[in-house]
C-alpha cells in the first residue's frame, strides 16, 4: 500500500506502508501524483489522508475492507458537497449512515482508498483541474453506475480518530459540478430549487458554468477479487413467495425451482385470499412431488408487505431468494447466483427481471439504487434485523424501503445483469378485490404523491432530495393532468402534496 500525505493544498509525504519507506514526489500537486503513484505502483492500493490523521489509519481496516480491485472507499466528517446536492441527485446513495460501510460517491479527502490499476482507468479522462475533493468525487460519480464500488467506510480510521470539518465545495463548484455529470436541465432546476425553497439567487455560480458541457467517456470495472474465495458447496437456499390467485403461473415457479442445479431447501408460500369461507386453490403442492419441503400458509389477509414477514421467519438456509410468483428462470439460477455472490463477497444481489420483449439496459454489474423483492437473493444473516414494513402495504416504497434498511445495516445491494429472470407479469387474480386506502374515500383533492411513496421519502431522503422531488413532480405532473390554468394548477398541487405528507405522517406513526 502507498500513503500519500497531505495538507489539503499539497502533498506532504508519500510511504510505502509495507516497507515503512518514504518515496520521492515527482510533484507537489495532490491529484497529479495520485496518478503518477498509480502508474508506478499499478498493483498497489493507493491511500491518501490529511495529515492530522496520519496516527490514525487502520492499516489492517482497510486491508480488511478492500477485498475487490474495482472498490473505492473514503471516509470524513462532511461531505463536500452541501446538502443542496439533493436538490438533483435522487438516489439512495446521499443519506449516507456514518457508523456503517454505505455506498456512495460522495468521497473524502480526509481518508480514502483506490486500487491503482482502476484509478488509471480515469487518466486523461476525468478533468483534474479543480480541489482534490472535487476529483475525488467526480471520479465516483463516474465510476460507480460503471461497476466502480463506492463506499463510505469507517473502518479506515481507528476508532478514536478525531477528525476535521474538511473544505466544502462553494456555489460555483456546485454547479460545475452538476452541469459537468448531470443533464443540462439539472442545472436549471438546482437554481429554481434554490431560488424557491432557500430565498436565494446564485445567478452568478449558474451563468458562470452555463457553456460546460455534460462529461461522458466510456468506462469498464470488472469484478476482480483481491483474493478468491473457496466455492462452498454446503451453501443451502430457501425460497419465499407471497401469492393470490395465480395457481398456474406459481406452479410453474415451483417447476422450475424442481430443475435447479442447487435445489432449495425449503420453499415458503404465503397464499392470500381474504375471502374467510375460502379454500386453497394450490392443491398441486399435496398432490404432487417435489424434491424440497414445502411451508404452505393460507391466510385471510391480504398483502405482500404482511406474506413476505411471515415468509421470513421461516427461513432457516444460508441465503434467501425472493421470489414473485409469476416468473420464469432457467436451471442454473440459484447455484451462479450464489457463487457470484461468494466469490465477490456480496451480501445482497438483484438480478435482472424483464418481460419478454424489454431490452436490458444495464449491460455491468454495479451498486444498484433499490432492491427487488421478487428477484433478488440475501445472505440470511443480515435478514435478522429487516422486514417489508407494513405501512406500505397495498402501495409502493416497500422494495426501496427494504434495500435502505440492507445499505443501513452494512449490506449494499448490488443489480446482476448476467442472471436472468422473466417477469411474465401475470394479470391480477380473479378474486383479488382492489384496496381502497383511507385517503381515496374522503375529500375531491387526492394526495400527491400516493403518501406511500411520499413516506419513502420521507423516511430514507434527505429534506433537499424530498424538495428536489417535489419541484421534478410539479413540472411532469402538469403534462398529464386536466388543470392547465398554472396559477390553479399551482394552488391545486399545494393542496394534493399537503395531504400527501398529512397520510404519510399517519403511515408512519402507524409503523412505529
Amino acid at each position: 500500500m502507498i500513503l500519500l500525505m497531505h495538507n489539503n493544498e499539497v502533498v506532504i509525504e508519500i510511504i510505502d506502508l509495507d516497507s515503512k519507506k518514504s518515496i520521492s514526489l515527482t510533484t507537489r500537486v495532490i491529484i497529479d501524483e495520485l496518478f503518477n503513484q498509480a502508474q508506478i505502483n499499478s498493483e498497489s492500493i493507493l491511500v491518501w489522508c490529511h495529515e492530522s490523521l496520519k496516527e490514525h489509519i487502520n492499516i489492517e481496516g482497510i486491508k480488511a475492507s478492500f477485498h475487490l480491485k474495482n472498490m473505492m472507499l473514503s471516509y470524513g466528517e462532511n461531505p463536500y458537497f452541501s446538502n443542496r446536492i439533493g436538490y438533483v441527485e435522487d438516489s439512495p446513495f446521499l443519506k449516507v449512515n456514518k457508523t456503517v460501510k454505505y455506498p456512495t460517491w460522495l468521497m473524502s479527502s480526509q481518508v480514502g482508498a483506490i486500487y491503482a490499476s482502476q484509478l488509471l482507468k480515469f487518466k486523461n479522462k476525468i478533468k483534474i483541474d479543480d480541489t482534490f475533493d472535487f476529483v475525488l468525487n467526480a471520479i465516483a460519480k463516474q465510476g460507480m453506475p460503471n461497476g466502480l464500488f463506492c463506499y463510505s467506510e469507517p473502518k479506515l480510521l481507528n476508532k478514536n480518530a478525531a477528525l476535521i470539518h474538511s473544505e466544502t465545495a462553494s456555489n460555483v463548484q456546485l454547479f460545475k459540478f452538476v452541469k459537468l455529470h448531470y443533464k443540462s436541465v439539472w442545472s436549471i432546476l438546482l437554481l429554481l430549487n434554490i431560488m424557491i425553497n432557500e430565498g436565494k439567487f446564485p445567478i452568478w455560480a449558474f451563468v458562470r458554468n452555463l457553456l460546460k458541457r455534460q462529461q461522458k467517456f466510456k468506462l469498464k470495472f470488472d469484478l476482480e477479487p483481491l483474493e478468491k474465495q473457496v466455492i462452498k458447496t454446503s451453501s443451502t437456499i430457501d425460497v419465499i413467495i407471497p401469492t393470490i390467485g395465480r395457481k398456474e403461473y406459481l406452479h410453474n415457479v415451483l417447476k422450475d425451482l424442481s430443475n435447479q442445479a442447487l435445489l432449495p431447501t425449503k420453499v415458503i408460500i404465503v397464499e392470500q385470499n381474504e375471502a374467510i369461507n375460502s379454500k386453497t386453490e394450490l392443491n398441486f403442492i399435496k398432490n404432487e412431488k417435489w424434491p424440497f419441503s414445502i411451508v404452505h400458509k393460507f391466510i385471510h389477509q391480504t398483502g405482500a408487505c404482511n406474506a413476505r414477514n411471515l415468509a421470513l421467519k421461516e427461513t432457516t438456509s444460508n441465503y434467501v431468494f425472493f421470489a414473485d410468483d409469476d416468473i420464469r428462470f432457467n436451471e442454473n439460477l440459484l447455484l451462479n447466483s450464489i457463487n457470484f455472490m461468494h466469490e465477490n463477497y456480496i451480501n445482497a444481489l438483484t438480478l435482472s427481471c424483464l418481460r419478454k420483449d424489454e431490452v436490458e439496459v444495464f449491460k455491468t454489474t454495479f451498486q444498484w439504487s433499490s432492491f427487488g423483492s421478487g428477484c433478488s437473493i440475501v445472505k440470511r444473516e443480515v435478514l435478522n434485523k429487516t422486514e417489508f414494513k407494513v405501512a406500505y402495504e397495498h402501495g409502493f416504497g416497500e422494495d426501496a424501503d427494504y434495500g435502505m434498511q440492507l445499505r443501513h445495516l452494512g449490506s449494499d445491494v448490488i443489480y446482476y445483469p448476467k442472471e436472468k429472470i422473466t417477469h411474465l407479469k401475470a394479470p391480477i387474480g380473479g378474486f383479488r378485490e382492489p384496496y381502497k386506502h383511507p385517503w381515496q374515500r374522503e375529500g375531491e383533492v387526492q394526495p400527491k404523491p400516493s403518501p406511500t411513496v411520499m413516506l419513502n421519502r420521507l423516511n430514507n431522503s434527505t429534506p433537499q432530495q424530498v424538495l428536489g422531488y417535489r419541484t421534478k413532480l410539479f413540472f411532469k405532473y402538469y403534462k398529464t393532468q386536466k388543470v392547465k390554468n398554472p396559477i390553479a394548477y399551482y394552488k391545486r398541487f399545494k393542496k394534493q402534496w399537503a395531504q400527501s405528507l398529512f397520510w404519510a405522517n399517519i403511515l408512519k406513526e402507524q409503523d412505529k
